[in-house]
C-alpha cells in the first residue's frame, strides 16, 4: 500500500494575502501546506480520505486520473468543501462515486450539498454512492478499515487503522479504549497543529507524547498549522522516527 499526503495543512494556518510570515516567505516547497487530506493506493484501487477544498488541486498536481472511493473522518468544509469536484470522475468512470462516512456527516453534506442529494438531480451534478458507517470494522473494496473514534475539542471525528497503518487527523483526545486500537501500529499519522496548546488538536508536544505511547516504527504528523513553523526547523528538533509530513509525501506502508 502507498499513502501520499495530498495535504498536510489547515485552514487555521493559511495565511492572509500579502503575509509576510516566515513560513509564506519561505522558497522550501515542504512550507507550502494545502489543507489536509491523504490518497491510498493498492492493488491498482485509489482511494481518497476527505475532499477538502484544494482537493482538485491536489489530485491534478498528483496526475490522479482515476478515484475508486472517498471515505470521511467528519463534517468540516476543510475536509469535505471539495466534494463537488468528484464530477469529473463520475465523468471518465462513468460510475457513481463510493463515499463512507458517518451518519453525522452525511446530515451536514446533505445541507452543505443539497442539490446532490434532491430527488430529481440537475444532469450533470457530481453522483455519489452512500455507504454508511459506524465504529466498527467495514470494507472499502477487499481492504478493512477500523474506525478509531477521538475527539476534536467536543466533535466526534473519525481516525482509521488500516493493517498496520493509523491516520488521524482533527483529535485533541482518545480515550483509552480506543488507544487499544491502535496500539501495535508500525506506521501513525497524527495532528500537530502548532507548539502552543490548542483547544481542538494536539499540539506539538502532546503528538510526540502519543509517538512514543505507541511506539511505532515510524509517526508523521500532519495538520500543521503556519504557527508551527518552517518544515526545516521543526523537522531537526524530532526524534528520528517521526517526520513532519509534506505535500506530495510518498510513503510505502
Amino acid at each position: 500500500m502507498r499513502l501520499t499526503f495530498l495535504g498536510s495543512g489547515t485552514s487555521g494556518g493559511v495565511p492572509l494575502l500579502g503575509c509576510q510570515c516566515e513560513v509564506c516567505r519561505s522558497d522550501n516547497p515542504k512550507d507550502k501546506r494545502l489543507r489536509t487530506s491523504i490518497m491510498l493506493e493498492w492493488d491498482k484501487k485509489r482511494v481518497v480520505v476527505d475532499s477538502g477544498p484544494d482537493f482538485r488541486e491536489q489530485m491534478m498536481r498528483e496526475d490522479a486520473r482515476y478515484l475508486d472511493a472517498i471515505v470521511f473522518t467528519h463534517s468540516h468544509r476543510d475536509h469535505t468543501a471539495g466534494l463537488d469536484d468528484i464530477r469529473s470522475y463520475n465523468f471518465l468512470q462513468k460510475a457513481d462515486m463510493p463515499l463512507y462516512l458517518n451518519e453525522k456527516t452525511l446530515k451536514i453534506l446533505k445541507r452543505q450539498f443539497e442539490y446532490i442529494f434532491e430527488p430529481n438531480p440537475y444532469p450533470g451534478v457530481p453522483k455519489v454512492d452512500l455507504n454508511i458507517i459506524e465504529n466498527k470494522p467495514f470494507k472499502v473494496f477487499d481492504t478493512v478499515w477500523q474506525p478509531i473514534l477521538v475527539l476534536h475539542h467536543k466533535m466526534e471525528v473519525y481516525g482509521f487503522r488500516i493493517g498496520d497503518f493509523t491516520y488521524i487527523t482533527d483529535a485533541n483526545y482518545i480515550s483509552d479504549e480506543e488507544k487499544e486500537k491502535i496500539k501495535g501500529t508500525k506506521t501513525l499519522v497524527l495532528n500537530a497543529l502548532r507548539k502552543e496548546k490548542h483547544l481542538s488538536h494536539f499540539n506539538l508536544d502532546q503528538a510526540v507524547e502519543l509517538v512514543n505511547e505507541f511506539s511505532p516504527e515510524k509517526a508523521y504528523f500532519t495538520h500543521i498549522s503556519h504557527q508551527m513553523g518552517k518544515h526545516a526547523d521543526i523537522q531537526k528538533t524530532l526524534p528520528e522516527n517521526i517526520f513532519l509530513a509534506y505535500d506530495g509525501l510518498k510513503v510505502e506502508l
